[in-house]
């Protein structure tokens, strides 16, 4: 098992260097860079341009190397804790992100928990059920949440939630809250505007959960080992909670992977349509602006998160599913 898990970080160090220095540089092929941008905005407001001022700044930021030289640079700084300086928000990267993650990861987190604690029974009924009344409703009810748009859902849950709850969702708390420091009464508010975005964003992945662990479970059911345990006495639902249903659980910890660099990049589109303060929207105003410093940073960020979740993930499988096996040895 050790050796597994140290040949698994020793490859997990050139794969995430090799993601981020592609993707930094993915993000420098646009034409121009972040004071380009700049400099378009200001002459698109009439306002002139110094170009002794741009000169400046573009040697200050180290614009005016190449593109390699200015990943080194990055990088190194980034493995000492410095991810740089973001020039949209003249800011310390840092900073700029340190308060959009705590919400980022409060709203992914009560997404998750709601989607495993609404598939886990229905997924179940459902395979234990199968072609009955219940299945085909809750069937159709999945087709439903996976068809309809998360930014359409959205909209109509933000007039509902306006009209019949008098809960105006503009954001994750109220106004008044905005940059204040945390208190009983802010994490209240948060609490209140919380379970729009949980719902929006979980629907769909709780309508493919469903569908994944009923079409695993089913598969279950229909093996010999279930069969044999059943005939020989054992309670169906014991029977179902010990075998099969632990072997159909695999999708649940496969997740894993990529739940961790969803605390990250969380549910953009859906972020932006209810104008919530986490970290999707602002990745998003990143690339468009070339702020090359803070989208590198969330890209390295998401690379780290990934292997590591795709690490626990097979950790996990192979601890619930003796089937499973680390080694690559052949079968005797």
């Amino acid at each position: 098992m050790l050796g597994y898990i140290a040949r698994r970080i020793i490859v997990m160090i050139p794969t995430v260097l090799a993601i981020s220095a592609i993707s930094f540089i993915i993000i420098q092929l646009p034409p121009g860079d972040y004071l380009t941008t700049y400099i378009n905005e200001l002459q698109s407001r009439g306002e002139s341009v110094d170009p002794g001022r741009i000169e400046f700044l573009r040697q200050a930021y180290g614009l005016d190397k190449s593109n390699i030289e200015q990943y080194f640079f990055w990088l190194g700084n980034a493995l000492r804790g410095d991810f740089g300086y973001s020039f949209e928000y003249n800011l310390p990267v840092t900073a700029v992100v340190g308060d959009r993650m705590f919400l980022t990861v409060l709203v992914t987190f009560a997404t998750t928990i709601f989607i495993w604690i609404v598939s886990f029974p229905i997924g179940i009924y459902s395979a234990t059920h199968q072609y009955s009344i219940g299945d085909y409703s809750l069937t159709f009810l999945g087709f439903i949440g996976l068809a309809t748009p998360n930014f359409l859902l959205a909209l109509v849950l933000l007039y509902l939630a306006n009209v019949y709850f008098g809960t105006s969702i503009g954001g994750l708390m109220d106004p008044s809250y905005i940059d204040q420091p945390m208190s009983w009464g802010k994490f209240l508010s948060v609490l209140e505007h919380l379970w729009v975005p949980v719902i929006v964003i979980g629907t769909s992945g709780t309508a493919a959960m469903i569908r994944r662990l009923r079409a695993n479970l089913l598969d279950e059911l229909q093996k010999q080992y279930y069969v044999t345990a059943l005939a020989k006495g054992l309670p169906r639902r014991r029977a179902l909670f010990k075998y099969p249903l632990r072997m159909a659980l695999n999708p649940f910890i496969a997740d894993i992977g990529s739940l961790l660099p969803s605390l990250i990049s969380g549910a953009t589109i859906v972020s932006v349509v209810l104008n919530l303060p986490t970290t999707g929207p602002l990745l998003l105003s990143a690339l468009q602006s070339q702020d090359m410093y803070l989208a590198g940073s969330f890209v390295f960020w998401l690379a780290g998160l990934t292997v590591v979740g795709v690490l626990l993930s097979d950790l996990a499988l192979a601890a619930l599913d003796p089937r499973i096996r680390l080694g690559g040895g052949a079968m005797r």
